[in-house]
């Protein structure tokens, strides 16, 4: 098995990569734009899950590793709540929540 020497090789960060480019591309091209802090709100919050991903991979521990980790799912689920009012507010359509939320899914 190969050892993984940079947290940009791991799966579970290239994942939420992937959907913090979908909600960014969603805050940019919808009228999410104008919604300045729920705009905020899930850019941060997505953002978060990948940095504490990158984080606790550079701490060099796996105990310190799975506490990041453990920081890392409720900011996942703080997005997915937060993409449940971006439906409310017809910012997207039903199939797209569907489709973020279950990728967020741990």
């Amino acid at each position: 098995m190969a050892t993984i020497k940079r947290f940009e090789d791991l799966e579970i960060w290239q994942e939420a990569t992937r959907l913090s480019k979908s909600i960014i591309s969603i805050s940019k091209n919808t009228d999410l734009k104008s919604d300045f802090k729920l705009r905020d709100q899930i850019k941060a919050s997505c953002g978060s899950v990948m940095d504490n991903i990158a984080e606790g991979f550079e701490r060099d521990g796996n105990l310190e590793f799975r506490q990041f980790l453990s920081v890392a799912k409720p900011s996942a689920g703080e997005t997915r709540s937060q993409l449940y009012r971006v439906f409310d507010n017809e910012y997207m359509n039903e199939k797209e929540l569907l489709q973020l939320n279950s990728e967020y899914e741990a």
